[in-house]
């Protein structure tokens, strides 16, 4: 069982020097899961003795006022045999024999966190304490609670001693061990007042009452001890320390412990409880107990750390791989979350995620609609037919067609395709374009880097627009060669039709009257119609060709070229991460280690079992 405390011992240590210490946090935490043992009493009480008396030693510092200002987390390690020493968290390869140079530092550590005022701070140091005489036992020494501040205290001491202690006494897995003076009303300690409102049923309390060898003649601490004044949970405990004069004469303690022993079994008031009272019986007890709610505790401590490992892995994935410091790294970082743009932009293309249905949608409703709402009755009306047959004769009526009538027919009727045809180049670039912003807002990797995020929408748009008018020039085209050149096959059915529209040796003026323009114009609309009905197909294979291909094919082609030219600090500006976010990862990879580290050594103490 002994090595559970141990297990504690690790995880508190490897909290705290990974920044851990169950403060107000937007980062997980372990110290609050931990189970642990808060010692509070007020100034005077006799805490620092208690804790002394414990571990054998004098070792915590003394004086008037707030001599504690920072949690003190105590980890007492019993050894077979061997010199008593002890070690500090932040100084890890060095030991202390000697006991006062161990309160020497933790005053000057204390100062360091502090600077030499009286302010008080949550980080905790820890102290290691290595001797046979001692139990296997974690404690930590609180702030003394205090009801006024002292010269050089702001007057908001009294409440942040207050709110610290509060802070570690209310986690449900911390046992309070409250100490009170036996010299002084229980109704006034602050120990139990405070603990009374944290753990008003008193289930995770040990009450122990101090200088019962100070009370004044003719009282006694009978009553409190047996649990009828004040009742706990668990039996109350009472310890004599060492007087001031013991102190100044630097009475071993281990006589002082003797000298306890000795004051309860003569006392006639306190004989009947003597195998429960002293400073040994506390240590003992509290060892065991702390050991028994550490092993309750670890199913629930396992599930909470496989969880929180689960949830800061994906917040870590969320939050995206740290940035090169290499022009090489940063150049391939940048590559590698365009090349995953590329192919979520190329997936909404093919139809593997939504978007790219709109396309065809152009191209099978908004074109064929656009080319069938051409209305020719402006070119094909009479007057205008008359109009271009009649200019293009020239001085010299036709023959047996009007054919440079039918061209000029033709022509003015077909360019005003021109129209649906740029009118579907840019529906489709615009739809290009809301996928790009669409795989931008989707690729999780360019959320990290707003510059980054701002270049590669801009490039391929950039991109898009060039595309846009290579496709516009080649669809144009298209039209552009239906006009110059008209498709002979059509036209030698039409002197047939001449010939039995009328004889063409009739007059000029018989030519051009309403039945033959008719019929001129009824030829057009069927020509344009056949014409319409091949650029149908092939506007769309146009406008895939340049534009939806391209974009596939060679997207961010042109940013990859300039790309390769930048140098190292130009490439760093690209990723200019949020500073909120780079430390947000450097706070949950410690995070992650930290639960890691807790995982491996309860799996460890689990199969040892």
């Amino acid at each position: 069982m002994e090595n559970l405390i141990s297990l504690v011992n690790k995880l508190q240590r490897a909290c705290t020097a990974l920044g851990d210490h169950g403060e107000e946090s937007a980062l997980p935490t372990l110290w609050d899961s931990l189970p642990s043992i808060a010692v509070v009493g007020g100034q005077s009480s006799g805490k620092s003795s208690v804790l002394e008396s414990i571990v054998g030693k004098d070792f915590l510092p003394r004086g008037s006022g707030i001599v504690t200002r920072r949690p003190l987390v105590l980890q007492l390690h019993r050894i077979d045999e061997g010199r008593e020493y002890a070690e500090f968290m932040h100084l890890p390869r060095k030991r202390f024999t000697d006991f006062a140079a161990v309160r020497k530092e933790i005053a000057d550590e204390t100062d360091r966190e502090t600077g030499r005022t009286k302010q008080i701070s949550s980080v905790p140091i820890h102290l290691s304490i290595y001797s046979p005489n001692v139990v296997n036992l974690t404690l930590i020494d609180l702030p003394g609670l205090t009801k006024v501040a002292v010269e050089g205290q702001p007057d908001s001491i009294v409440h942040d001693i207050e709110n610290m202690v509060r802070s570690y006494i209310e986690k449900p897995n911390c046992i309070i061990l409250a100490i009170s003076p036996a010299n002084q009303d229980l109704a006034t300690s602050d120990a139990i007042k405070i603990s009374r409102e944290v753990d008003p049923k008193g289930e995770r309390t040990f009450g122990v009452l101090t200088k019962i060898d100070l009370m004044d003649k003719g009282t006694d601490a009978v009553d409190i001890l047996e649990g009828k004044a004040y009742r706990l949970q668990f039996p109350w405990i009472g310890v004599v320390n060492r007087s001031q004069a013991d102190i100044n004469k630097s009475v071993d303690m281990i006589a002082a412990r003797r000298k306890e022993r000795e004051y309860f079994a003569s006392s006639p008031e306190y004989r009947h409880l003597a195998h429960r009272m002293g400073s040994e019986h506390l240590g003992k007890m509290l060892s065991k107990h702390l050991e028994s709610v550490i092993k309750s505790r670890i199913p629930s401590l396992q599930s909470l750390i496989n969880k929180t490992i689960i949830e800061i892995e994906t917040e870590l994935s969320r939050l995206g791989k740290p940035v090169a410091s290499d022009a090489g790294g940063k150049l391939y970082m940048i590559m590698e979350i365009c090349r995953i743009f590329d192919q979520i932009f190329k997936e909404h293309l093919d139809g593997v995620r939504p978007g790219g249905d709109k396309v065809y949608h152009v191209f099978d409703n908004q074109l064929p609609a656009a080319l069938k709402r051409l209305h020719f009755d402006k070119q094909l009306s009479m007057e205008n037919v008359r109009k271009l047959i009649t200019e293009a004769d020239g001085y010299q009526p036709h023959l047996i067609a009007p054919e440079q009538g039918y061209r000029r027919l033709i022509e003015s009727s077909l360019i005003t395709i021109r129209g649906p045809a740029e009118a579907a180049v840019d529906a489709v670039h615009a739809i290009l374009k809301e996928l790009v912003h669409k795989s931008i807002s989707e690729t999780m990797e360019l959320k990290q880097y707003p510059t980054l995020r701002v270049e590669v929408a801009n490039a391929a748009c950039d991109s898009l627009d060039r595309m846009r008018e290579e496709s516009k020039k080649a669809t144009l085209q298209l039209v552009d060669m239906e006009c110059s050149y008209l498709t002979v096959d059509f036209f030698r059915k039409l002197p047939q039709d001449v010939e039995k529209g009328g004889n063409p040796t009739h007059s000029i003026f018989d030519r051009y009257n309403d039945s033959y323009l008719r019929r001129i114009g009824t030829t057009v609309l069927s020509y344009v119609n056949m014409v319409l009905a091949t650029l149908r197909n092939s506007i769309p294979k146009s406008i895939v060709y340049c534009q939806v291909r391209e974009a596939k094919r060679s997207l961010l082609d042109f940013f990859f070229a300039e790309l390769g030219k930048k140098e190292v600090k130009q490439l760093g500006s690209l990723l200019d991460e949020d500073p909120a976010v780079m430390q947000r990862r450097v706070s949950l990879a410690k995070r992650l280690e930290l639960y890691r580290s807790a995982q491996a050594e309860i799996d460890a103490v689990s199969w040892s079992k």
